[in-house]
């Protein structure tokens, strides 16, 4: 709990996570609620919003967060209802930290540092008859490994028919000798994210996938020229689409092509809004964390092919954080 007044940041938890704020937190102010049957903690909320003399107050509530179920919203309203004005602030906190601090960037770029280790790994264990799960422990080895966290979901990794997915399925399956697999991971360090994305070729060279290979590339080149400080994020969308529907991939392509980054936790690595779509107003600026990617996924011919890195805005434009060029993996 975070107010205007000078004082300190009040948690209310349950009693498991009392060490824990104690110790890896800038909280002092701890306190409990505990289980027992027909347990409320909006009571406890309560006594606490009327301690720090907020009856009668404006109060705002993040809405937009995985953390708050729509159970316990219900709750809070019919506590606090007439008793306090309670209003979404779900963006106030979030729009101040999509901007990071020298001290967050240089955790973010260690996060590239593993997620560059971790693609690494991936393709060296890829080919065919390889398993997927093999791929992704591979994978997960070199970010823990090297002294990140587990991602807080993911990785987004599918062969054959699932690589068209761009998203998580389970049950790993193995390659076959001619095959495709798309690879979309974060790597975390101190919980802040940096993605990668890529689609490799198993086997055998596809002339289709490497043709749609090219477009992505300069998909994804025009999208990291168009990050630029004091430009509207919708911009690098309309790069993203002028390059695909040029190459004739416009029914291949999607309505967005990445969005912001940050310290996140399960069940997304994504730190949305903002989300990177044509026409977004949002003005980037530089300390801003972005993950680019740039998809086609060709239904009609069974084909994918992906590319996607994450930059640092700064005041000369997109700092790409990948030390590893986009190029055409062919696995055998």
């Amino acid at each position: 709990m975070l107010t205007q007044a000078e004082g300190p940041i009040t948690l209310l938890t349950r009693r498991p996570d009392l060490e824990q704020a104690r110790r890896t937190s800038v909280i002092e102010d701890v306190r409990i609620w505990y289980d027992e049957e027909g347990a409320d903690p909006t009571r406890e909320l309560k006594d606490i919003l009327a301690e720090k003399g907020l009856k009668g107050s404006r109060t705002g509530i993040e809405l937009n967060t995985f953390g708050l179920t729509g159970f316990n919203h219900e709750r809070v309203r019919l506590r606090l209802e007439g008793w306090c004005e309670l209003v979404d602030a779900s963006n106030l906190v979030r729009g101040l930290r999509l901007t990071k601090s020298a001290a967050e960037l240089a955790y973010v770029r260690q996060a590239a540092n593993l997620a560059d280790e971790a693609l690494v790994a991936m393709l060296g264990a890829a080919g065919p008859g390889a398993f997927e799960g093999a791929i992704a422990a591979a994978g997960a080895a070199a970010i823990l490994a090297g002294g990140g966290d587990p991602p807080p979901s993911g990785p987004v990794l599918g062969s054959g028919e699932r690589a068209l997915l761009v998203r998580s399925s389970t049950g790993y399956r193995t390659l076959d000798p001619v095959d495709q697999l798309t690879l979309e991971f974060a790597a975390s360090y101190r919980h802040y994210c940096a993605c990668l994305m890529r689609t490799v070729a198993i086997g055998k060279d596809k002339p289709r996938q490497r043709e749609m290979y090219q477009a992505t590339r300069e998909a994804l080149a025009a999208m990291t020229e168009a990050a630029r400080p004091g430009r509207p994020l919708g911009e690098i969308d309309d790069a993203h689409r002028r390059v695909f529907d040029k190459a004739g991939f416009g029914e291949a392509r999607l309505a967005a092509c990445g969005y912001s980054l940050g310290a996140t936790f399960r069940p997304s690595w994504m730190d949305v809004p903002p989300m990177i779509y044509s026409g977004n107003p949002t003005p980037m600026r530089p300390g801003m964390v972005l993950f680019l990617h740039a998809i086609l996924v060709d239904a009609r011919h069974g084909l994918a092919m992906s590319l996607g890195h994450t930059i640092a805005v700064s005041e000369r434009g997109a700092e790409v954080l990948s030390k590893l060029e986009p190029e055409y993996h062919l696995c055998m």
